[in-house]
């Protein structure tokens, strides 16, 4: 790899080495998504694995969006996305 700039390499590079976040993956139907744990049951998107098509237009999986993924009592958080109700 060649990086052309005049930033010195020391902060170009500053972060490459960290480790990054453990990450979980979840199927749903034919939805498979990354997420980024957040709290136990809860998780912030961080991209589609597979879906269909229609999935991927939708704002409730949008990057960044909170997935509940746990009991019910935590989906019943208003404006949420959950993958057990679809809502």
């Amino acid at each position: 790899m060649t990086i052309y700039t005049t930033v010195p390499l020391e902060l170009v590079l500053e972060g490459w080495s960290a480790g990054q976040e453990p990450m979980i993956e979840i199927a749903h139907g034919p939805l498979r998504m990354l997420l980024a744990p957040v709290a136990p049951g809860v998780g912030k998107l961080v991209r589609l694995v597979s879906a269909p098509l229609d999935a991927y237009l939708l704002p409730e999986f949008e990057p960044g969006r909170l997935i509940y993924f746990g009991t019910a009592e935590q989906q019943e958080v208003v404006g949420a996305a959950s993958i057990q109700g679809g809502e």
